[in-house]
């Protein structure tokens, strides 16, 4: 864990009691003419944790595990009865899905005098961003769970396809896995062709309804970068949000749907920058570990996550039977991770929802902390209904 910091104006000691971190002076807010305007650092809003499952049972009965009752299906049997025959009895069955909580917060500290000399409201600003940092933080581990998923499709290259981008009925050349050969999104020969085509989403969407996945609403659900919306943008089948036929209640950074397949713009897609290696999530899927990194390995785990036990189920066209990134290739093309979901595919475990906390009075109140806390969970409740798609 990370030293304890402190910031104060530019009296500030060079070791503060009890502050070893990276401790700094905001000099900067403490002056004779200043604007009153503060400009904050954009941060991405919430965007993956809006189609979580919630579950806050852990309010009114004590633990740190959450169990997700899913029941299984019944196996189909299309042999008529036969008159005079009793019907055989069937039994239910069901599985748990439990999710871990753990704690999660972020602090920060001023001093007295900065207080009173700084013509800003330091604390005010401070509980902005720090209801900046919550969001960017819980979104990051939403997004990270839903990485821990097994399926994955991949980019359409359709850059030798002459006569018109969208003209033509031939999707192009898809390709076959994330890094490691001439057919790779992220390196290989053709590196950096393989786009977010019609051909990329249709795949995507087959994988899920091939499953039989319920739909969230009327569509599927697929978070995607703003390099990969420009590419969908392209195509004159795309209808944005402005133009659908009848508005309605528009989810959080919907920009429009295709194919029955609404959009969400998000910089929180992972992005693997050229140069640099896809992460190897075989050491996360199906090895329990621990409940505070992310994704959280004990809820990722074969029965605990809804991943299958040690199967590989091959996604369909355009898929591979091994959607783990797992080679370690230098990348020479960025790469984007999309995510499309169905309904039921990954929970939000809530303990105690997030709360903005002061640190009480310290060192006589010449010290000043403000935080916030909370203690949840995330983790896979229905690993089928995830699909990754990768472009460039």
């Amino acid at each position: 864990m990370a030293a304890s910091a402190i910031t104060g104006s530019s009296q500030l000691a060079g070791a503060p009691t009890a502050y070893s971190g990276s401790n700094s002076q905001l000099s900067q807010a403490i002056q004779t003419i200043w604007s009153k305007e503060i400009l904050f650092q954009a941060m991405p809003i919430l965007r993956f944790e809006q189609f979580a499952v919630k579950k806050t049972e852990l309010g009114v009965a004590p633990g740190l595990r959450v169990n997700f009752l899913r029941y299984k299906n019944f196996a189909v049997d299309p042999t008529p009865l036969t008159e005079g025959v009793r019907m055989t009895t069937n039994a239910l069955t069901a599985e748990q899905i439990a999710i871990t909580v753990a704690e999660h917060g972020y602090a920060v500290a001023v001093s007295e005098l900065l207080l009173n000399a700084s013509f800003d409201d330091i604390m005010a600003s401070a509980s902005r961003l720090l209801g900046r940092h919550m969001a960017q933080y819980l979104d990051v581990q939403a997004r990270d769970t839903l990485s821990a998923a097994t399926s994955a499709t991949f980019g359409y290259d359709r850059s030798a396809i002459s006569g018109g981008a969208f003209t033509n009925y031939d999707e192009g050349n898809v390709a076959t896995a994330v890094s490691g050969s001439n057919t790779s999104v992220g390196s290989g020969t053709n590196a950096g062709k393989y786009k977010l085509t019609t051909g990329a989403i249709k795949d995507s969407a087959l994988v899920l309804a091939s499953k039989n996945i319920p739909r969230i609403g009327e569509t599927y659900v697929q978070f995607i970068h703003p390099k990969q919306s420009r590419d969908l943008r392209s195509n004159p089948e795309f209808i944005e949000v402005t133009k659908y036929a009848a508005p309605g209640n528009f989810m959080l950074g919907e920009i429009g749907r295709l194919y029955d397949v609404v959009f969400i713009e998000t910089t929180q897609v992972k992005k693997f920058a050229t140069g640099s290696s896809v992460t190897n999530y075989t050491s996360v899927v199906g090895a329990p570990s621990d409940y505070w990194s992310a994704p959280v390995k004990a809820n990722t785990a074969p029965g605990q996550g809804g991943n299958p036990a040690g199967v590989q189920v091959a996604p369909g066209a355009g898929g591979t039977a091994s959607a783990y990134p797992t080679d370690t290739t230098t990348l020479t093309a960025d790469v984007y991770e999309s995510v499309m979901i169905g309904d039921n595919a990954f929970g939000h475990a809530i303990a105690l929802p997030v709360e903005l906390r002061d640190g009480g009075v310290l060192d006589f109140g010449r010290e000043h902390a403000l935080a916030w806390y909370a203690i949840w969970g995330l983790g896979v409740i229905t690993d089928q209904a995830i699909n990754k798609v990768y472009t460039n």
